[in-house]
């Protein structure tokens, strides 16, 4: 028997390009020179297009799976207010891998249309949340918005390093898109496959 071909999938929004473009900005300022691709040094700075907030990881899917995604997001993106930029993470924080900033969501619609989506593709295919099993015994993990701005080329990331603070930035999510993600040895690429507009709340 063959094996279902498979694509590695998330449900995601992108911020505008004004903002993307001032994280990255921040970024590279607080890192520092020589971070960029083809560096030596241990964090890969991610290109302004590849910046998003995950709303729900699926990992690999079966293909079959992203049309019956797709139908699912217009039943269940509801609208959510301003979001703003706090302060930088290293994730996870034990062990962190990675440089990001937390997004504040004072409305708490960006954790429900998290919500949503996860009951909506879990009732469209056998998907389960991180940490649930089939049966729900299992708590999923908690859901903390963030955009990854660096990743770790080896090793785990300098979380002592001091950080600026981050530049006070607002908007408002405009559309949630199903991606599909290509990795790569120089980082990975995503390719939209659905779309959906977010009418403000």
């Amino acid at each position: 028997m063959h094996r279902a071909v498979t694509a590695r999938l998330f449900l995601a929004i992108d911020p505008p390009a004004t903002v993307r473009e001032q994280l990255a900005a921040w970024t590279r300022g607080a890192l520092g020179p020589g971070q960029g691709r083809g560096a030596t040094r241990p964090l890969r700075l991610l290109h302004p297009d590849l910046l998003h907030l995950t709303i729900c990881f699926l990992g690999a899917r079966p293909i079959a799976d992203v049309e019956a995604i797709a139908a699912g997001l217009a039943e269940s993106a509801v609208p959510v207010g301003e979001l703003t930029v706090g302060a930088p993470l290293w994730l996870p924080p034990r062990r962190p891998r990675a440089l990001a900033v937390e997004l504040h969501d004072p409305s708490g619609e960006l954790t429900r249309l998290h919500e949503a989506l996860s009951e909506a593709v879990a009732s469209a295919t056998d998907w389960r949340p991180e940490g649930v099993r089939a049966g729900g015994r299992r708590r999923a993990r908690h859901f903390r918005p963030h955009i990854t701005l660096a990743r770790m080329r080896d090793g785990t990331a300098p979380r002592e390093r001091e950080l600026p603070p981050t530049p006070a930035l607002v908007f408002t999510p405009a559309e949630l898109v199903l991606y599909r993600s290509w990795l790569d040895p120089e980082g990975a690429s995503y390719e939209a496959l659905a779309s959906i507009a977010l009418a403000p709340a």
